[in-house]
Parts: C-alpha cells; sequence; structure tokens
C-alpha cells in the first residue's frame, strides 16, 4: 500500500484517524533550514477540526512533534524528518454500524472487499481526512523552503455550491498582470485564518450561510479551490511523467474528496482555438517570458517562470444525516444506513491549507529532482 510521495523529496505519511498518533517521515530536505515553528503550528491550526461551526466538532489540537531529523540548534541536519500528531479526540464507537454497513460515497465498501476485517473502519481509518494533518507538517515545512528562495503558495476557496469566489489573475503574464496576481496573494495571506479564505467578503458571507443551509438540512455541499505558484525560475521539471503538472495531479488527487482537476484555462481550452490559447513569448529584462498563462505555468511538463495555477473540486461531505441507502455486508441484503459521528458539512474551507501543502510538496520535489540547468537550490 503505497504511502509515499516524492522522488527527490518524499514523503511518508503513516497511521490511521483513530491510531493513537499519526505522522509523516520526510526524506531529502536540504540540511541547515531553520524551520519557523510559530508560523508552521499557525499553519496547522487552518486545517485543525472544531475551529468553528463549518467544520467537524471533533476537536483536535493537531499539535506536531519533531523527533528526528534537527540537530542541537534546530537545523535540519540531512537525516529524515520525523513528526508526530497525537490522537486525543476519538470516538470508535460511531463507527461500529460500519463494520456491516459501508456509507455510500466513502471507501468503506472498496476497503472490505480489499481487506476484509483486517480493515480498520474507525473513523475512515487511512483513507480518513484526518490523515491531511501530518501531510500539513510536511507541506508546512516546504512552504518555507521554497519562501527562502522568493517562491510563494497560496489558494482559496474558490466555490461553495453556486456561491463563486472572484478569480485569481492567473492568465495575464504581463508586468501589471503580475502585479494584480501578488496584491491577490497579500489578500489571501492576510485572510488565511478566516473560516473561509476567499478574495470576497462578500463570497465568504454567502458561502457561510450556504453550508449553514446544507447542515440544517442534515446535508452537505461541495466546492472548489484555487490555488497559484508564484515565483517559480522556469525550466523545472521535465516531459511525461516527470512533469510538475503530473506530480501536482498525482499528489492532489490523492486527497479524500477531490474529484476534478484543471490548469490554467483547463476546460476552457476545448472551445478555443490555438491563436487564443497559445502563450505568445516575448523578451523581458533580458529574459524569454510567455506574455499570458493559460498554459498554467508549464509546458511539456517544464515551468515557463510564469504561476503555476490550478482549481480543483472536492465533492460534498458523504457522511450526512440524512438516511441513505446501503447494504448489510453480512445479509447482502439492502438497509437504510443513518450516519453517526463528526464531519465536515463542507470540507472545502479546511482544505486550503492542505492544497496549499500539496502544491508545495510537489514544487519543492520537482525543484529538487529535476532544477533548471543553472540552480543553486541543490548546492
Amino acid at each position: 500500500m503505497a504511502s509515499t510521495f516524492g522522488t527527490r523529496l518524499r514523503t511518508t505519511i503513516f497511521g490511521q484517524s483513530h491510531s493513537e498518533a499519526i505522522g509523516c517521515v520526510v526524506e531529502g530536505l536540504p540540511a541547515g533550514i531553520e524551520i519557523d515553528h510559530d508560523r508552521l503550528g499557525r499553519f496547522m491550526e487552518r486545517r485543525a477540526p472544531g475551529r468553528n461551526r463549518f467544520s467537524t466538532q471533533r476537536r483536535e489540537a493537531d499539535a506536531y512533534r519533531i523527533v528526528g531529523g534537527l540537530n542541537e540548534r534546530g537545523l535540519t541536519c540531512g537525516t529524515p524528518l520525523a513528526a508526530l500528531i497525537e490522537n486525543t479526540n476519538t470516538r470508535s464507537a460511531d463507527y461500529d454500524e460500519l463494520r456491516r454497513v459501508p456509507r455510500p460515497g466513502h471507501a468503506d465498501f472498496g476497503a472490505w472487499v480489499k481487506w476484509g476485517d483486517a480493515r480498520d473502519v474507525n473513523g475512515g481509518g487511512h483513507f480518513s481526512a484526518r490523515m491531511t494533518a501530518p501531510l500539513c507538517v510536511a507541506g508546512g515545512i516546504a512552504i518555507q523552503v521554497l519562501e527562502a528562495k522568493g517562491v510563494r503558495v497560496a489558494a482559496h476557496v474558490a466555490q461553495v455550491g453556486d456561491v463563486l469566489d472572484e478569480r485569481l489573475e492567473t492568465r495575464d503574464n504581463t508586468p501589471a498582470g503580475r502585479a494584480r496576481l501578488a496584491r491577490q496573494v497579500e489578500l489571501i495571506e492576510s485572510r488565511a485564518g478566516e473560516p473561509f479564505c476567499t478574495l470576497s467578503e462578500e463570497a465568504a458571507e454567502a458561502m457561510a450561510k450556504e453550508v449553514d443551509e446544507a447542515r440544517e438540512a442534515g446535508d452537505s455541499v461541495g466546492g472548489a479551490i484555487e490555488c497559484v505558484c508564484t515565483g517559480l525560475p522556469a525550466g523545472i521539471g521535465g516531459p511525461r511523467y516527470d512533469g510538475v503538472q503530473a506530480a501536482i495531479a498525482r499528489i492532489c488527487f490523492s486527497l479524500p474528496a477531490v474529484r476534478a482537476l484543471e490548469f490554467g484555462a483547463g476546460f476552457e481550452v476545448a472551445s478555443m482555438r490555438g491563436s487564443q490559447n497559445n502563450d505568445p513569448f516575448e523578451v523581458r529584462d533580458g529574459h524569454v517570458v510567455p506574455a499570458t498563462n493559460n498554459a498554467g505555468g508549464t509546458l511539456g511538463g517544464i515551468t515557463t517562470g510564469a504561476a503555476i495555477a490550478f482549481r480543483l473540486a472536492v465533492k460534498p461531505t458523504p457522511s450526512i444525516a440524512l438516511p441513505q441507502r446501503s447494504v448489510d455486508l453480512e445479509t447482502l441484503k439492502e438497509r437504510e444506513l443513518r450516519v453517526r459521528g463528526r464531519h465536515d458539512p463542507c470540507v472545502a474551507a479546511r482544505a486550503v491549507p492542505i492544497v496549499e501543502a500539496a502544491c508545495a510538496l510537489a514544487v519543492l520535489d520537482s525543484w529538487l529532482a529535476f532544477p533548471p540547468a543553472s540552480d543553486d537550490l541543490n548546492r
């Protein structure tokens, strides 16, 4: 069972939703990095459950503890970095019925087919979104490494139900367009701790209402997240399976609830002509740059110097209070299921830092494994 992501920067996630602890091991971090633990703690708080009425009421501090990989001065020392997060607020009894009745929309049925009684049902086991907590430890560190190189990663809730936020200015790669995008990134960073991290306050208010209505009806609602990575040099990545987009896609589709992903112009390209979609090149300050960014920051899997931009859609939380149709795996008879437990009415809000972490890990791994011809990150 694969629990490791990356080529040069290899991140392994371990544990289950209700195990004693969960954690990560990160191999390949450059030595000599000083981690800002206060900032990493604030990053973890954004993902932590139980912070407001829009998330699950399972309360976990998500306090991480690094148990290896740092020297006495607190610097990365070249050995694998290992971090633990204790699970402190589990209610396994809520999942007893699920040993024989799988939840629609969950991995319960697939786990039963694959592992039978050996599977871990409690909290969804290793399929649970709880496992994104250690991913955020690793990704939060990757964000700090990238920022030291002038690279920023930022995401916002782009959609909840029918409510849309403003779009990021990622398609215009002119100096004016890049300046507008930089201001938007700063705005996102200033609102990162809000229940709905959006560009528009009006959109955040409307999203809160949408989620409240779904929860009060015993239901849930889906959403979308838009993410951008700015400041990357051209030349990172490689063709086909070594592409930066391929790395981002692989880690994003490992996240629970993700069902769609698009880069740059995305599905719009299906209705465009080549003359509209192609990003013309020009010389700016002695460098060749694309004037527009319909490609979303890469061509042939290699970064162009424009912002990496992508959007992903997350499905409505499948654990809802409404009765649902399922089957009894022992009697093979259909039966009604009412899901118990504590669940997010909309996963999009808490998924924003998770997407940022995933993006940072994919980008940093690609940079370390497939750097530009003239690069000093590995030195």
